[in-house]
């Protein structure tokens, strides 16, 4: 018999049986509607990731914000869906996919408003907190939903392919949408778009959804739990922030990065000491799931910094307005979604593991193309050949890792294992964002300001791609090592 990798050996509870045909294999239509309506939240909550970049320079103006500031409009998101989302994957699974969803819509769109009638940068990062958390809330249910919905099989990996594209559409999407917004109207718009958008994916998600949830397991969330792993993360990002203006030495920053890591330590062992942990440590005994997680991490890392940096240098460096910001980077983003797309087509064929090593190792060739911009640099050579290259690597390795960590899951821990990735690729965009602005910074020859020395940004820019390409060759080797090799088909007698 061959070996199984798996997480516990207990007995696991089951979710509600999913809505498939009565061959058990075909996905019904219903079931397609709640892809359907699970991907439309996802991709709002994506889209506020990246929607704001090109709207950056006008809430500076209008708020008064630093630069420190507008990373924190940023960052402010990101933490707050990074760190609360294995909460919200938990809580999915006990109280209900369904409930969750609509709870987590709710915030997100009530912070929406919030953030769109800010008179101040604080209320500003405050609403963008909020909104993260709505979404760390109603993301992990996004997934599980469609896991729960979609029959395991060729079907599953079609719709995880459709989930995983929607969402990199709605990161690559923020860039057009932003700059649109921002040239006809305002900079609020950005926010206040999501309040209609978040009205009707309620209304589809009240007719479309079933309550599902994990049975047999006792409602109760761990929440020292989730407060020690957000304050761990968002203290550690915003002493990588602080290296920008401090230096990695200055005794700030070291007592800030240590108590980061401080914090986290001591999540690890409230997890292990808990009855009902937040997330059991033991799931990354299964081997897919703990390689994919960390390769998600390192993939999106390098994309989210690639959106910020790009609608930056379109318009600091080329005088790009938003609106043709916005509209340079729909071929990157129509990139990122095709391979999403292909790549349950490719899997069967060359493998999940060999897909996601291809796919890192084309963004890996995007983004040391894109290291060579300079500041004349032309549409065709510094904007659309690497990042059609880049984005479309990387929307072929991101489907294939979602596949191997959640297929890999008990359905008793679906919920886990689905915030679980959204986690590693948002708390990978926080992080390498933070890491790669502080090394950009560092790298830019001193000027009296960028705004006086647009093409001082240049080489900073060019040195953060530089290392993001390095670390996409690390996670495409850590892949070929780490995540496991496709089993060999037995065929027995009888």
């Amino acid at each position: 018999m061959p070996q199984t990798d798996s997480a516990s050996d207990s007995v696991r509870t089951t979710p509600a049986t999913p809505a498939t045909s009565p061959t058990g294999s075909i996905p019904t239509p219903r079931a397609w509607a709640v892809v359907l309506t699970a991907c439309a939240g996802q991709f709002l909550v994506v889209l506020d990731v990246s929607v704001v970049n090109v709207a950056l320079p006008s809430m500076r103006t209008d708020l008064g914000l630093s630069a420190l500031g507008l990373q924190w409009v940023l960052n402010a998101y990101a933490i707050a869906f990074a760190g609360f989302m294995l909460l919200g994957g938990r809580a999915s699974d006990l109280y209900g996919r369904k409930a969750m969803f609509l709870l987590g819509l709710g915030l997100f769109t009530a912070a929406s408003v919030a953030g769109g009638l800010a008179q101040e940068g604080w209320q500003l990062v405050a609403a963008r907190a909020a909104q993260g958390l709505g979404a760390a809330v109603l993301s992990p249910a996004t997934l599980t939903l469609i896991t729960a919905a979609v029959p395991a099989g060729a079907a599953r990996t079609r719709a995880i392919g459709t989930w995983t594209a929607v969402g990199a559409a709605g990161g690559a999407a923020g860039g057009f949408v932003g700059g649109v917004l921002v040239d006809l109207l305002s900079w609020r718009w950005v926010l206040l778009i999501n309040v209609p958008v978040g009205v009707l994916v309620l209304a589809g998600a009240l007719v479309w959804l079933r309550e599902s949830r994990t049975r047999g397991v006792r409602r109760r969330l761990d929440l020292p739990g989730a407060v020690l792993v957000t304050a761990g993360l968002a203290t550690l990002a915003y002493g990588i922030v602080q290296t920008e203006e401090a230096g990695w030495t200055a005794p700030a920053t070291l007592v800030t990065l240590l108590g980061g890591l401080a914090l986290l330590g001591v999540f690890v062992v409230v997890e292990a000491r808990t009855a009902e942990p937040l997330m059991r440590l033991d799931i990354f005994r299964t081997r897919a799931v703990s390689a994919a997680n960390v390769a998600i991490l390192l993939c999106g890392s390098s994309s989210f910094s690639m959106w910020f940096f790009m609608t930056t240098y379109a318009q600091s460096v080329l005088a790009y307005t938003p609106l043709q910001a916005g509209l340079a980077l729909v071929p990157s983003s129509l990139a990122v979604v095709l391979g999403s797309k292909a790549a349950p087509h490719l899997m069967p064929a060359v493998g999940a593991r060999n897909l996601a090593v291809i796919g890192a190792l084309v963004g890996a060739a995007g983004f040391a193309w894109q290291s060579t911009l300079t500041a004349d640099g032309t549409f065709l050579g510094t904007i659309l050949g690497p990042g059609i290259l880049m984005m479309a690597g990387l929307g072929l390795a991101t489907t294939p890792l979602a596949a191997l960590a959640t297929s890999s899951a008990a359905p008793s821990d679906a919920g886990l294992v689905s915030g679980l990735v959204n986690t590693s690729r948002t708390m990978g965009g926080a992080l390498g964002l933070a890491v790669l602005s502080t090394i950009a910074a560092a790298a830019a020859p001193a000027v009296t300001s960028a705004a006086a020395d647009p093409s001082s940004l240049v080489p900073g820019y060019a040195m953060a791609f530089r290392v993001a390409t390095g670390v996409l060759v690390g996670a495409a080797v850590l892949m070929l090592l780490w995540l496991p090799k496709p089993a060999r088909t037995v065929v027995g007698r009888g």
